[in-house]
């Protein structure tokens, strides 16, 4: 079963530094073939990384709050332009996450869609966009069914995000669990032990929010994990 890991460049917040890093976690966390690949606003950025334009009518989806640029995950003409067959595993992980372990059974699964779930605290959403996988194909109404007003419609947080339309279109799916159950982890969020120190089980640790690897990388942890 073919696997492609797929993040994101877009704007100022991150830097080819962040991609770099999550690349060697990568290298270092996973034990079957995979291809990787950066969707970014510049595909002149980095010419020693694989990097898929992000289409020019997506662009001002980059420009706003809610992440809606990952949605075209789910438009199979898309990804069929980038060498991507009916079923082949997609995962998306964000530049701020932290790999600390083998990532084999998180990935190799069956079910069409996954994602983080319960690791948010103030937002009631149960899905958290840091990391999901979604087999090419699946469900592409996700994508076409897709507007502005939609998302508004269903929107958790005080504004619309990619994980409330995939509550809204995808409501119930099997996901991780944030924590123990998974060994996907928000840092400091629900699911998390108390404390700074990394869980022994822990094979992602998801930054979001206000908090980065960079404001944390005096723990030994993320010094060892995130390089």
């Amino acid at each position: 079963m073919a696997l492609t890991v797929v993040t994101y460049l877009w704007g100022e917040k991150y830097s080819l530094d962040d991609v770099r890093k999550l690349e060697a976690g990568l290298r270092r966390g996973m034990k079957e073939p995979y291809r990787f690949a950066v969707v970014t606003d510049n595909v002149d950025r980095a010419p020693d990384l694989p990097m898929w334009e992000i289409p020019q009518e997506d662009i001002p989806l980059t420009k706003m709050q809610g992440c809606f640029a990952r949605l075209r995950l789910f438009d199979p003409e898309w990804l069929a332009g980038h060498g991507i067959a009916e079923g082949e595993r997609i995962v998306s992980l964000d530049l701020d996450n932290v790999i600390t372990g083998d990532l084999y059974p998180l990935f190799y699964r069956p079910e069409p869609f996954m994602i983080l779930t319960g690791a948010n605290a103030s937002n009631p959403c149960p899905y958290n966009g840091s990391v999901w996988m979604v087999r090419a194909g699946y469900r592409p109404d996700v994508w076409s069914d897709f507007t502005l007003d939609a998302a508004d419609k269903v929107r958790h947080a005080p504004f619309a995000d990619d994980q409330s339309w995939f509550s809204h279109k995808l409501p119930g799916v099997t996901g991780w669990p944030a924590g123990s159950g998974s060994g996907i982890y928000g840092f400091q969020k629900p699911g998390w032990p108390k404390g700074e120190a990394l869980p022994g089980d822990a094979r992602i640790v998801a930054f979001f929010g206000w908090r980065s690897p960079e404001k944390f990388k005096h723990l030994d942890w993320v010094k060892q994990n995130w390089r």
